[in-house]
């Protein structure tokens, strides 16, 4: 099989190998059969897992609740490449982070074969599916793949089922800095907000404000743009009027895509511009132009 072909499946793929094993199970529904019962300390965190936060109270929670049930919900993992015997986790790092402080010597997993990319591809969809990751770890996760894999960010928006506007946005958020950054993590700042001081002049100032006067994403993009506006140039000479010909291409574009075109000729080559206002108009142009 192509690595084209392989890709173009990962979506499926990825559900086939991972299921639905680490969502909540509706009391009708039974819980997927674990492959084995492994020990506790016979399994290890997987070090390239895209999320590095775990709330102290959420894991205290988890763990009493697995004292009264135990593990509904079996630990995905795959053998250790340097240990025989023990096991790497794929998903579910929580759940064995719980059952250790629950006390439980055994815990049920299920057993994937996988190489690097693809745990690591399993982890950030699962994560990413149960909305675990906070933006940073998010982006990192993407960087990963970007930098180890070669990966395409249509390649990503198509593994994780989400737009490649959003994995684009997403990865945006690596410009910040570190400071503002934290801010992401602690849940200070929403990523909405965070983007829209990637270009700000002084996005720490900013950001700062955004907390303190508790500013919508739509305020902040206003003071972000202020804040980058440059002089008015000075005044051009008023354009020729286009002709007639130029006009019809115009609105025939603008027919076609639903967004405003202007065609503007110049006496070698011209340029055609397409506005738009939404990122979501932005999506609905890209898959226009892939097709």
């Amino acid at each position: 099989m192509s690595e084209d072909t392989s890709r173009n499946r990962l979506g499926r793929g990825l559900a086939a190998l991972i299921g639905d094993i680490d969502r909540p199970v509706p009391s009708q529904t039974p819980a997927p059969t674990p492959d084995r019962t492994v020990p506790v300390e016979f399994i290890s965190p997987n070090p390239r897992n895209p999320r590095r936060t775990f709330a102290d109270a959420e894991l205290e929670d988890l763990a009493s609740s697995l004292k009264q049930h135990g593990i509904v919900q079996p630990v995905v993992v795959r053998p250790s490449k340097s240990a025989p015997g023990r096991y790497e986790i794929i998903a579910g790092e929580r759940r064995w982070r719980a059952a250790q402080r629950a006390g439980l010597p055994t815990i049920p997993v299920i057993v994937r074969d996988v190489d690097d990319r693809m745990a690591l591809e399993l982890a950030i969809v699962e994560n990413v599916q149960r909305a675990d990751l906070n933006p940073v770890e998010e982006a990192l996760g993407y960087q990963q793949l970007v930098d180890e894999h070669d990966y395409a960010q249509a390649d990503l928006a198509q593994i994780i089922g989400k737009s490649r506007s959003h994995v684009a946005n997403t990865l945006r958020l690596l410009k910040l800095p570190q400071n503002i950054r934290d801010m992401l993590v602690d849940g200070s700042l929403s990523a909405g907000h965070a983007r829209t001081l990637v270009t700000a002049e002084n996005p720490t100032a900013l950001a700062q404000k955004i907390i303190k006067d508790g500013l919508s994403v739509r305020q902040a993009e206003a003071l972000a743009q202020k804040g980058t506006e440059k002089p008015p140039a000075a005044a051009k000479p008023a354009e020729e009027e286009k002709d007639a010909d130029t006009r019809a291409l115009e609105q025939l574009l603008s027919d076609v895509t639903g967004l405003k075109v202007s065609v503007n000729h110049r006496d070698k080559g011209g340029d055609v511009r397409i506005a738009y206002k939404t990122l979501e108009q932005l999506d609905d142009l890209c898959r226009r132009l892939q097709r």
